[in-house]
């Protein structure tokens, strides 16, 4: 749905990669610029496919490659010439960078006046903490989040996925970038886009936020409904693994005590003062049976109980399998990888995976060609380490 729409991403790790993954999924025809001198540390994540890691080869499907030394005039004046035929920019370089490199916004807009110009960075293009370093954690930790991420006398626990770079940056940068596209369509204008993780991380704090604002109710580990204050948690096995208990409602918390034999606790549902011991009862309760024995117990139970499950069963799960959320994309090494598939249905488009990412640079030479570059000056550019292929 997006097969006219041009993305020239310059961004590299997670967030802007991952955002442009997401409307190269939607058709985008998405090229990567990547440093030949200083590689994207994704790539040498393990495990390793070829060359290069899987996480790379995913967050790069159906992507082009060129390999630029932007630090080299003549790498330059090729971004300045792409731009004239692109819609939009991506980045992720510190604010103030690319307008040193000669190619911000201000810049690319005089060659291309309706450019789409999208920045992502930790703390935004203003404020006092703008030229910051940064990464997820510290961005969860300024916006609030991991302060009540947490149980009680306990430190704040890293999280298993990047919130802030993934759900704040990522997905906050393509909502940008596609409202961006519609405001063009009906004005003819471009503008840019300014990403800070933290600022989108901070209003992920939805409901948490909302009260801490307009009653000065600040959460804290186990303080709240969803944060383990209830219990809305996660439960033991006798055998050591965890089911995940969200039975709040008062058809489901009933369902759950009949089936434990804990009807005594039915009154208590909804007193704060007896969280506490609900909680007890219920890790008494499913300590009593294993993992699979609970499993079979409520696969056909509608009570909001499910597994907690590694990335491995949750890739075999029948659900997420029946979704599309595992799929076969075309590697030119392997001849197939499976990654994680788009999660965006619609009803008049299939995703379509034109291949995982492959290596550094690889159509260097058929964009320069396609620019009009001849093979002695291409061989030129090569030679001088301009570009990389």
């Amino acid at each position: 749905m997006l097969s006219d729409v041009k993305i020239l991403d310059l961004s590299t790790l997670l967030p802007g990669p991952y955002a442009s993954m997401m409307l190269a999924d939607l058709g985008a025809q998405v090229l990567r610029v990547e440093s030949p001198t200083r590689v994207d540390l994704v790539r040498e994540l393990p495990p390793k496919i070829g060359d290069s890691s899987a996480a790379h080869q995913y967050l790069n499907r159906s992507k082009k490659s060129i390999a630029l030394d932007l630090k080299q005039p003549e790498a330059i004046e090729i971004i300045k010439a792409l731009i004239k035929d692109y819609d939009i920019v991506l980045e992720q370089f510190r604010p103030g960078v690319m307008e040193r490199l000669g190619i911000g916004y201000e810049a690319l807009k005089a060659i291309n006046p309706k450019i789409i110009y999208c920045a992502i960075t930790g703390y935004g293009q203003t404020g006092p903490y703008k030229d910051r370093a940064g990464h997820d954690l510290n961005y969860l930790a300024i916006a609030g989040i991991s302060s009540y991420s947490k149980r009680k006398e306990q430190a704040p626990i890293p999280q298993g996925i990047q919130i802030a770079d993934v759900a704040g940056g990522s997905l906050h940068g393509v909502i940008g970038i596609l409202t961006a596209l519609h405001h063009r369509q009906r004005t003819g204008e471009g503008q840019m886009i300014d990403i800070s993780m933290t600022d989108c991380a901070f209003a992920l704090n939805a409901m948490s936020g909302a009260g801490a604002l307009a009653g000065e109710d600040i959460p804290d580990a186990e303080s709240h409904l969803l944060n383990g204050g209830t219990f809305y948690d996660y439960y033991q096995t006798s055998d050591d693994r965890y089911l995940s208990i969200g039975s709040l409602e008062p058809k489901f918390f009933s369902g759950l005590c009949q089936l434990l034999d804990l009807e005594n606790l039915l009154p208590l549902a909804n007193k704060a003062s007896a969280q506490q011991q609900i909680k007890d009862s219920f890790t008494h309760a499913f300590k009593q049976k294993t993992y699979e024995q609970w499993q079979e117990i409520f696969i056909n139970l509608d009570l909001c109980v499910e597994p907690v499950l590694n990335l491995k069963e949750a890739s075999e799960h029948p659900h997420l399998i029946a979704r599309e959320m595992i799929i076969d994309v075309p590697h030119q090494k392997t001849g197939t990888q499976k990654q994680l598939g788009c999660p965006i249905k619609f009803s008049m488009y299939q995703t379509h995976y034109q291949q995982a990412g492959g290596d550094i640079g690889a159509d260097s030479k058929q964009i320069l060609t396609e620019l009009g570059f001849d093979d002695t000056k291409i061989s030129t550019l090569k030679k001088c380490g301009v570009v990389t292929f």
